[in-house]
């Protein structure tokens, strides 16, 4: 690599613009002739072809010297990977060719909720901005806000209805993250997402039972068994509807200390080892051939979600529950028993830590325990 100051032609009034050079090896071009590659930057310094008198050979001088000492700087500069020409290059290449490399390495190693929310992150972007390639230079403070508020207020859904507040902010949220690696690479120097606020999600309400409502709903009858024993089953278990469905006699497997289930998540695609309380292993009834399903019959329908409501109204229950409100049930059940989260988070299969955190907001019996924990100060 060599840094040189070259002078263009001179003009109609005899003056030379001086260009400052960089050589990078070379290449063949189209023709099958070897060039040099080379990048040229004007200095905004001139020079007098042929100086008339003292004034033009001083000139001469002092903007020769300057712009060696420009040359020199710019050496040391180029050392450390910050020259404008490193920085220049950088730049302009492709934000969406690197999200989508991001987005690659999240297929192998992320679960497939996750991947799908990165993917549709750029996918909107994409949309936003009416191209299918940005450059580093566009990601600006203005496009930020701009798309920010295009999340919030615009961006639709497949079924046309507009993003949720939480789905806007997870999607915010990937961009935002690709831009903070390009920074952390020095790919950009000045990173615009510290000027522009991330879009803040909303605290959803999860619905659970607590151990008493457990009991009652064991103890009332619903019109499907099946429905009834697989809600148990999750309660205890923390397993997602879609792998209780799947799951067969070949993944529950004896171990030294009882019954384990092993099985691969179908929303993440992890495998999962479980241990199966006792409670858990009467729901599933009497083992059948390994690959019959435990609990056949179960299927996800209209008249499913109907049955679950009747069956907690019976039981006394006026709580909106659905089915997935059994593994929000055993997250805060385990949370509540004293178990810590990492543990919890194991049990449920989240990639992240933080996924698990929401259940800890709405432990209120902790709380009020804590609270009640502190001994009289009358005493």
């Amino acid at each position: 690599m060599k840094l040189t100051i070259e002078r263009k032609t001179p003009d109609s009034q005899g003056r030379q613009i001086l260009l400052l050079t960089r050589y990078d090896g070379t290449f063949i071009n189209e023709k099958g002739k070897r060039e040099k590659k080379r990048k040229r930057q004007s200095l905004n310094l001139y020079i007098y072809h042929t100086p008339k008198d003292k004034s033009q050979r001083d000139h001469n001088r002092k903007t020769l010297d300057l712009a060696e000492k420009i040359r020199a700087k710019a050496l040391v500069e180029l050392a450390k990977n910050k020259h404008h020409f490193e920085s220049e290059e950088k730049l302009k290449q492709s934000f969406v060719k690197f999200m989508q490399s991001i987005i690659d390495e999240k297929e192998k190693t992320g679960s497939i909720s996750n991947h799908s929310i990165w993917a549709s992150a750029l996918i909107h972007l994409k949309r936003y901005t009416k191209t299918n390639d940005l450059s580093f230079e566009d990601m600006t403070v203005n496009l930020l806000k701009g798309f920010k508020h295009y999340l919030s207020n615009e961006a639709v859904t497949k079924s046309k209805k507009l993003l949720s507040k939480n789905t806007a902010s997870s999607y915010f949220n990937k961009i935002r993250a690709s831009i903070n690696q390009a920074h952390r690479f020095g790919i950009i120097k000045q990173n615009p997402v510290h000027q522009v606020p991330g879009i803040k999600p909303e605290q959803n309400k999860r619905n659970y039972l607590i151990d008493s409502e457990i009991t009652a709903i064991s103890r009332t009858e619903c019109r499907y068994d099946v429905l009834k024993r697989a809600f148990l089953f999750s309660c205890l278990t923390g397993i997602r509807w879609s792998d209780i469905q799947k799951l067969t006699w070949q993944d529950i497997h004896i171990s030294d200390d009882g019954y384990r289930a092993i099985f691969s998540h179908k929303k993440t695609a992890y495998q999962q080892y479980l241990d199966l309380p006792q409670d858990a292993l009467k729901l599933m009834g009497e083992p059948q051939k390994p690959e019959e399903r435990v609990f056949k019959k179960l299927k996800y329908s209209a008249y499913m979600n109907v049955a679950i409501s009747r069956w907690m109204m019976e039981a006394g229950i006026t709580k909106n529950i659905t089915f997935h409100c059994a593994r929000h049930t055993f997250a805060v059940r385990m949370l509540t028993h004293g178990h810590d989260i990492y543990t919890v988070s194991k049990l449920l299969g989240h990639s992240e830590l933080k996924t698990t955190q929401i259940y800890s907001d709405i432990i209120e019996l902790k709380r009020k325990q804590a609270m009640q924990s502190l001994p009289s100060i009358f005493q």
